[in-house]
């Protein structure tokens, strides 16, 4: 009864002309239904972030104002803070399901070559199209097995195999397999040879990732600056600034007491104080700044490698781990080596 009332309350948020787009997202993404029961769930997750946010740090505020001011402030801020949890919420599942898109559509691309030469190799042993299809499907092939698979169901309760074909190949934003499935169909079409067309497709696909794996090899010293530059040296440079205003910090408070310190009347005409930033503030601005570079750098490397930035997010939590570890071990042994300095 309530994964029934979460269904029908997920239909009531999400507008019937949405539900197309919607439906074709998820199943680019691999699920065949689209998730009412989650959209349900959302609502109660929001509405309770909403209250307990509301009683904690809201409501202490608003409780002794009067009652008009209260209701209206109650409103204002439960609309805007459930709508805003809930928009946090959506992004975030959309960005993952964004990359498990990308990387289903890279997985398939890696795949097509080989699956076209082996129904190449069947339609030379005299099997008709859609026979040849079927045969070549092979649990190796994961992604393009399952696709094909239902493209074969399909042609076999009676749809045209053209159809299937270009059905299958709009789920995924994929010019590649595009190409491949649009010259397949116009060649079943005209009645053409399809032998000739699918071996010049492999030829094709063959010289493509032969051309992506010398591309990556003319970048890779490329690759390795960007990283030698956010993983050693931005790290190492933050650490040594940071100790370098340690050490102007203590020499003025030093210098600076020395001179205002003394006895009788005397008074320093030299003013040392230290008027920039302090420490800690300085500490933390490193730390965004090397997780702000390790992102942007992430994607910058993926963009070379990849030429899209989602195939760089595997990237981000490597660097990022890497640079921050560098940069405390820096920290840690400047401040033993400066301290010592300063000690004699």
């Amino acid at each position: 009864m309530l994964l029934l009332s979460l269904e029908s309350l997920g239909k009531a948020f999400v507008p019937k002309k949405f539900t197309p787009t919607l439906r074709n997202f998820m199943l680019k993404a691999g699920y065949d239904e689209v998730p009412y029961k989650f959209f349900g769930f959302l609502f109660y997750l929001t509405l309770v972030i909403t209250y307990v946010v509301y009683f904690i740090w809201i409501y202490p505020h608003l409780k002794d104002l009067n009652s008009l001011i209260l209701m209206l402030g109650t409103f204002g801020f439960w609309v805007v803070c459930q709508l805003g949890v809930a928009f946090f919420i959506i992004m975030v599942i959309y960005f993952f399901l964004d990359i498990r898109i990308y990387k289903r559509k890279r997985e398939l691309e890696s795949r097509l070559q080989e699956y076209l030469a082996l129904v190449s190799t069947n339609l030379k042993g005299g099997m008709s199209f859609d026979k040849a299809l079927w045969a070549a499907i092979k649990p190796q092939f994961g992604i393009l097995a399952k696709e094909i698979t239902l493209v074969s169901k399909k042609v076999l309760t009676g749809n045209d195999v053209g159809d299937a074909l270009l059905e299958f190949a709009e789920k995924y934003n994929s010019p590649i397999l595009k190409r491949s499935i649009a010259l397949l169909v116009s060649e079943i079409e005209s009645g053409g040879n399809i032998t000739r067309v699918i071996d010049s497709s492999v030829e094709d696909l063959q010289k493509a990732n032969i051309l992506k794996a010398e591309l990556a090899a003319s970048t890779l010293s490329f690759t390795i600056f960007i990283m030698a530059i956010v993983v050693i040296i931005a790290p190492g440079l933050f650490a040594l600034s940071l100790e370098l205003l340690k050490i102007v910090t203590s020499l003025s408070a030093t210098v600076g007491g020395s001179l205002g310190g003394g006895t009788g009347s005397f008074s320093s005409p030299i003013s040392l104080s230290f008027g920039g930033p302090k420490v800690e503030d300085f500490r933390r601005f490193s730390i965004l700044a090397i997780t702000i570079i390790t992102v942007f750098s992430s994607m910058i490397v993926s963009i070379v490698e990849k030429g899209d930035i989602r195939g760089g997010i595997k990237y981000i939590p490597i660097f990022l781990v890497s640079a921050l570890v560098l940069y405390f071990v820096c920290v840690f042994a400047l401040s033993h080596i400066f301290g010592g300095i300063m000690n004699i």
